[in-house]
């Protein structure tokens, strides 16, 4: 050890650990604990050592604002106590203020439509991932939201497009329909229908009437080729 950190250990245990007699009455403290670790600790004691906010700029401003001292914004602040204690304080007010709108939310939610969208065997230990890629949309416009995924398995080359009116009360035609890429972007009719066919990556809205997709060739083989495709929703 150097000098300097001799000297640093001894300046710590001067000035935490003197006698402190107005400690005394205190059972079992009787020196200044560590001013650090006394406010991680999980107590509601109040601080052996509390801080010195003397000319602190923020409780100074708070001081001298009159709108500011009583405003019910402002987390009430508790000098003497750890910060345990104030966690436990602040998590009962979030607690209260999400309450009443968990409630209120909770109440307005209720099943519009359900639909089977594929059955797995009970008798299986893992069911595998089926249902990929749900992406959301919200067109203002006609009041139509639109849900966009991908069915894994035997249908990779397929997108759907669920269509539900935001008004549960009204329907939608084609509430519910696919479309396949298969091999739309071959070059001539003369390719084989094998030849390029196309899974979709990911799909996306970019606006009311248009979907984007990223595409990739089928074809188990080196540098597959991949497609940025954007198409009418009409």
């Amino acid at each position: 050890m150097t000098q300097k950190d001799i000297t640093f250990v001894a300046d710590f245990l001067t000035e935490h650990f003197n006698e402190a007699p107005e400690l005394y009455n205190r059972k079992g403290k009787y020196f200044n604990v560590e001013r650090v670790g006394q406010y991680l600790k999980d107590e509601d004691d109040d601080l052996v050592s509390p801080p010195n906010t003397e000319g602190n700029q923020w409780f100074n401003f708070l001081k001298n604002s009159t709108h500011l001292k009583e405003s019910p914004l402002l987390f009430p602040y508790y000098p003497e106590k750890s910060l345990h204690f104030v966690k436990r304080q602040m998590e009962g007010v979030i607690d209260q203020c999400l309450q009443k709108p968990a409630d209120v939310i909770g109440k307005s939610v209720h099943q519009a439509v359900c639909m089977s969208l594929y059955k797995t065997s009970q008798s299986e230990e893992s069911t595998p991932q089926l249902f990929k890629l749900p992406f959301l949309w919200n067109d203002k416009t006609s009041n139509i939201h639109y849900v966009l995924f991908t069915m894994l398995e035997n249908s990779v080359s397929k997108i759907y497009i669920l269509r539900r009116h935001t008004d549960t009360s009204r329907s939608v035609s084609n509430g519910i329909l696919a479309v396949e890429f298969g091999n739309f972007l071959n070059n001539s009719i003369n390719e084989s229908s094998d030849s390029r066919c196309y899974s979709c990556l990911d799909a996306h809205f970019y606006d009311d009437e248009t979907v984007t997709v990223v595409l990739k060739e089928s074809v188990e083989q080196e540098g597959k080729e991949r497609v940025l495709a954007q198409l009418p929703l009409s």
